[in-house]
């Protein structure tokens, strides 16, 4: 452009002497004009040049982060993928436990009503057992006051049985070693009186020693108003031989029933009396030899305590 312009100006000198000044002035203005464009061109060239080197060096800037964000980018989208298969196993294993859990629960949940049952039936079993416990305690108290009761009851009439059996051994210490005999045992008392301080043999009426005997016995009895007595009347083996009655069974009623009218005529309450013939079976001695015999030939008075108060109590 510049050169265009030299030439333009020495062809304008050239012909500086055949055009005339006016048009020299125009082709002068013509030229500082153009020179003054081109100085603005190249100006302009100038900047354009350096405008588009920052461009390129922003360009090359924007690709170099390009392929830094790109290679991110990728790197990125990896883990994203990674982290979206991860989610989606986890997701899956979540469902999978999920239903696994649900069960579970469901299955812990019937277990928890199932205990919870087994809890309000043993807590039901409890209370009942509570409540047969504690009628069982206060039947066990009233049992031990029943017990204790009773063991007074006991205590009285084994301590009653000694004083009679004291009373009736006073009574009747004359007649020890004639064949009388005062034993206590099993809480009763066993008055023996062999045959021969009673009766004669085969007979039934009691001998006036017997009688007298009998009579103190009676005269304890009289003031123990609630005494059971039993008179038994026992024999030897040797049959009866007499008319007046059959057997040995009916001479050992008679006689228990002879010693039952001392008693009774004695003031001794018939209530307490109870008469029994035993005959020969029930021996104290042999029948082989004489005083074997003689031990059998007997009368036994028993006497027992009235228990009557015992027997309500135990009943109650």
């Amino acid at each position: 452009m510049f050169k265009k312009t030299a030439i333009l100006f020495i062809i304008a000198i050239t012909f500086n002497s055949c055009v005339s000044k006016k048009v020299y002035q125009e082709l002068e203005t013509k030229f500082n004009n153009l020179r003054s464009s081109n100085t603005a061109l190249i100006e302009e060239k100038d900047n354009l040049l350096a405008a588009k080197k920052t461009l390129e060096a922003d360009l090359e800037k924007l690709n170099s982060d390009y392929s830094a964000l790109k290679t991110q980018k990728e790197i990125l989208d990896s883990e994203f993928a990674s982290v979206q298969n991860k989610y989606k196993n986890l997701d899956e294993s979540y469902n999978v436990l999920s239903t696994q859990s649900s069960k579970k629960l469901a299955e812990q949940s019937q277990k928890n009503q199932e205990l919870l049952y087994q809890l309000e039936e043993k807590e039901r079993k409890l209370a009942l057992e509570s409540d047969r416990l504690e009628k069982l305690q206060n039947e066990l108290a009233q049992r031990s006051n029943q017990i204790n009761e009773l063991q007074g009851l006991i205590d009285a009439k084994e301590a009653q049985m000694q004083q009679l059996k004291n009373a009736i051994s006073s009574a009747l210490l004359n007649f020890e070693g004639k064949g009388l005999t005062v034993v206590q045992k099993n809480g009763k008392i066993y008055v023996s009186m062999e045959n021969k301080l009673l009766f004669d043999s085969g007979s039934w009426a009691v001998g006036s020693e017997g009688k007298v005997a009998v009579e103190q016995l009676a005269s304890v009895l009289a003031k123990n108003p609630d005494i059971n007595v039993l008179i038994e009347g026992h024999t030897d083996n040797v049959p009866y031989t007499g008319a007046t009655i059959t057997d040995n069974w009916d001479l050992s009623v008679k006689r228990a029933t002879a010693i039952v009218r001392i008693l009774q005529n004695k003031g001794v309450n018939p209530t307490q009396i109870t008469a029994a013939g035993r005959s020969e079976y029930v021996m104290v001695g042999s029948n082989a030899t004489p005083e074997g015999k003689a031990k059998n030939r007997r009368i036994e008075i028993i006497l027992a305590p009235n228990l009557d108060e015992i027997s309500k109590l135990l009943n109650n």
